[in-house]
């Protein structure tokens, strides 16, 4: 068993660095993803982090198909093997300097980093170890042992899945969504009742106020529309306006809330203002016309408002 699974070791590394390289490199979220990296803070500038994560994803998949082509060259796995541990080092970096920030592990997830990116960057180590001791072709090894061999196979990418930057979004949602369609909601029974008898709890947020401390004005609407965008279409739209380019250099998290009010749409960021030992937690929250997308406008109204996260104290955050 352990030596086929060393001999199968060059195929699920390259399945783990090919999706990742071509991400990187061709994905069209790097660069919007860039800035909001640790890497970004080590580089002091989100261009370079940019490049740097493409040329990654380049490397990533020569030595995918370095290990798909030979697998019984150790220098694929011996490559690979250091760039795992390339990747631990630099995951232990932004830990300490930027732990709010994204890792850019995959180019598609914008997530802080967890655990779960040291246990994939400890993958990635492992398996190009075992796979710098591969002794026969992958593809020999499954012919001779088909049946382990898809179970091992299939073993490694469950466990790889599960390790996945987003496993609230990429699985544990679908199940989630797929139970409820088999089995049927548990209030759905009660939800008429429960609709007429109880009125809906509002919270009233303030929208924030511009550079002057003047309210802003409410979005124009159409009397009596009701507006149905979708929060990933505001947030696409913010990330392609100017406000957010002002002030993305502070942003280090995804969207982690978001509200309606007013006219408004109202997402909420965790940041990092300063640096070394002045820099503090902050929360950048944009305020955007709940109505708008990329099919309206080209630049929204955005006000923008980063606080302290411990005060609640305004932060004047520079362009």
């Amino acid at each position: 068993m352990s030596a086929l699974a060393r001999d199968l070791a060059p195929l699920v590394l390259a399945g783990v660095l090919g999706p990742a390289g071509a991400g990187k490199l061709f994905g069209r979220g790097t660069a919007r993803q860039a800035p909001r990296t640790a890497l970004a803070r080590l580089l002091r500038d989100g261009g370079r982090a940019a490049l740097v994560l493409r040329v990654l994803g380049a490397v990533e998949l020569l030595l995918a198909a370095a290990l798909l082509a030979r697998p019984t060259s150790p220098l694929p796995g011996a490559a690979a093997a250091l760039l795992g541990a390339g990747f631990l080092g630099y995951l232990g970096y932004a830990r300490t300097a930027a732990p709010g920030s994204s890792c850019g592990c995959t180019a598609r997830q914008e997530a802080p980093l967890t655990w779960r990116a040291f246990a994939r960057a400890a993958a990635v180590l492992a398996g190009g170890a075992a796979a710098s001791l591969a002794r026969q072709p992958w593809w020999t090894a499954a012919a001779r042992h088909p049946a382990t061999a898809a179970c091992l196979v299939l073993a490694a990418a469950v466990a790889l899945t599960a390790l996945s930057a987003d496993p609230e979004r990429r699985w544990r949602m679908p199940l989630r969504r797929l139970r409820l369609r088999i089995a049927g909601h548990p209030l759905a029974a009660t939800a008429t009742a429960t609709a007429t008898a109880v009125a809906p709890a509002t919270t009233q947020v303030a929208v924030p106020p511009d550079a002057a401390g003047a309210p802003p004005p409410v979005p124009f609407t159409a009397a009596g529309a009701r507006t149905a965008v979708p929060v990933a279409a505001t947030v696409e739209l913010l990330e392609r306006s100017r406000a957010w380019q002002s002030v993305s250099r502070v942003v280090r998290s995804a969207l982690m809330d978001h509200w309606d009010d007013g006219g408004w749409r109202i997402l909420q960021f965790a940041g990092v203002y300063g640096g070394g030992t002045a820099a503090r937690p902050v929360l950048v929250l944009f305020a955007v016309d709940a109505a708008a997308s990329l099919d309206t406008v080209r630049e929204p109204a955005v006000r923008v408002s980063v606080i302290d996260a411990d005060s609640g104290a305004p932060v004047m955050a520079t362009a």
